[in-house]
């Protein structure tokens, strides 16, 4: 597990410090083709990476690496450069209609995408961007062919892949298609570096994709410890949100879509109220998020399966909400469930924690990471709803369990700051630089 991770470990702090001070690009041009930057987490196709791609262009800049956010225009409204943060600047791309492309429907822009890249580069100086940084396979065909045309390295961020999606999928959802497998195949063979959250995640790129395992850094990415934490607690949260004081509240956070299989915490709901019916007047389900992806096609799924299962009456459907705003509900929660299918991290996992409360999560992907099992939360194997309504009528009359839980997941989340993030990013960066002069090198040589 420590191959990859040790690969950026083992350098004298001297060394290191050397390092740092030669070979940190200044100006880093980072591409997210299909979700902005801007755009609110929870709705669409946004979701984690947008978090991930802010707050870590965010700390980069304060690391003094400027950073440039490229990404497709989604309404005439928007000016073609926001400043968002201090050395952050996002430039919105020209690229098919505003409105209404589906995610699916963005290989067929990515010409033009790349084609809007190319006219901001133009009117730079030659070696303006010292690194490409790409975010998801669509961001990758176009980094791939920036960093060949302006001499720069390229790093890669997968946040997830096809094979695995395909391998973990959830019944009645669509696969991948062939096309995207193609696609990151040749993105993980191009890249100079590759970002995985995991060793998991770095392990399946080397399997499924045959990555270089000297290429594959493993940096797991942070949370704004400022914004989740455990605050003023969960009576204040639960009195600001309307929820009952002494209720079972388990949350379910984020895109409504098979792949996240929020319909799992709701069958385990029914099956501990069919159980334990008198559980019925002190439970709350709250689903905060919108449709997407494959959720789309039914966005009125949820909502009619709570009405079959009979729990219309203690599930509240709300729409996503600003990151102050989540971290009320993670802290009102009495845990977090988060069911997935498939999962390169689980951001809200980190971020439920570090605002005090325990997360119920399924043991894929990145989330055995993010949680230590019997100590922050629980992690239960496979998607059968009984195993999950288990755990609830487990805690439902242990609240001090809980309260320890929460004690100790908060504990835990603090080694997930998005300043460790992006100073192991920023090391990256220099290993990728490093990598693709000696590549050049040779190939003149």
């Amino acid at each position: 597990m420590s191959h990859y991770v040790s690969r950026l470990g083992r350098r004298s702090p001297a060394a290191s410090s050397r390092l740092r001070l030669h070979r940190r690009p200044r100006r880093v041009a980072m591409l997210s083709v299909h979700t902005s930057p801007l755009h609110q987490p929870g709705t669409g196709d946004a979701g984690g990476m947008n978090v991930y791609i802010v707050e870590l262009a965010q700390r980069l800049a304060a690391l003094g690496i400027e950073v440039e956010i490229f990404t497709r225009s989604t309404t005439a409204a928007l000016p073609p450069t926001v400043q968002m943060a201090p050395g952050v600047l996002v430039r919105h791309v020209d690229a098919g209609p505003y409105e209404g492309l589906a995610k699916e429907e963005l290989p067929a822009q990515l010409c033009a995408f790349t084609h809007g890249v190319m006219q901001a580069w133009a009117g730079h100086r030659p070696g303006y961007y010292d690194l490409v940084h790409s975010h998801y396979w669509l961001s990758g065909h176009v980094g791939w062919l920036a960093a060949q045309r302006w001499g720069a390295p390229l790093v890669h961020a997968m946040h997830t892949m096809a094979k695995v999606k395909n391998a973990n999928l959830a019944d009645g959802d669509t696969p991948e298609p062939p096309a995207r497998v193609i696609g990151e195949t040749q993105i993980v063979d191009a890249a100079d570096r590759l970002i995985a959250n995991t060793a998991e995640e770095a392990d399946e790129l080397v399997r499924h994709y045959h990555a270089d395992p000297d290429k594959v850094a493993v940096v797991h990415p942070g949370v704004n410890l400022e914004r989740f934490s455990p605050a003023d607690g969960r009576a204040a949260a639960r009195a600001r949100l309307d929820l009952p004081q002494d209720a079972l509240i388990p949350l379910f956070a984020g895109r409504i879509q098979p792949l996240k299989a929020p319909d799992i915490l709701l069958r385990a709901v029914a099956v501990l109220l069919d159980e334990r019916p008198e559980l019925r007047s002190r439970i709350v389900v709250p689903v905060v998020g919108g449709p997407s992806g494959s959720g789309l096609a039914k966005p009125e799924g949820l909502q009619k399966l709570a009405a079959r299962l009979g729990i219309a009456d203690v599930v509240r459907f709300r729409p996503p909400v600003g990151q102050e705003q989540l971290a009320d509900w993670f802290r009102a929660a009495s845990l977090l469930v988060v069911p997935s299918y498939s999962e390169s991290f689980g951001l809200v996992a980190i971020e439920a924690q570090a605002a005090g409360t325990p997360v119920l999560a399924a043991s894929v992907g990145g989330l055995p990471v993010a949680v230590r099992d019997g100590e922050t939360g629980f992690l239960v194997q496979g998607h059968d709803p009984a195993a999950y309504a288990r755990v609830l009528a487990d805690l439902a009359d242990r609240p001090k369990l809980l309260s320890a839980m929460g004690t100790a997941a908060a504990r835990h989340a603090q080694s997930f700051g998005w300043d460790t993030s992006a100073a192991a990013t920023a090391d990256v960066y220099t290993a990728a630089m490093q990598a693709h002069r000696r590549r050049v090198r040779s190939h003149h040589g």
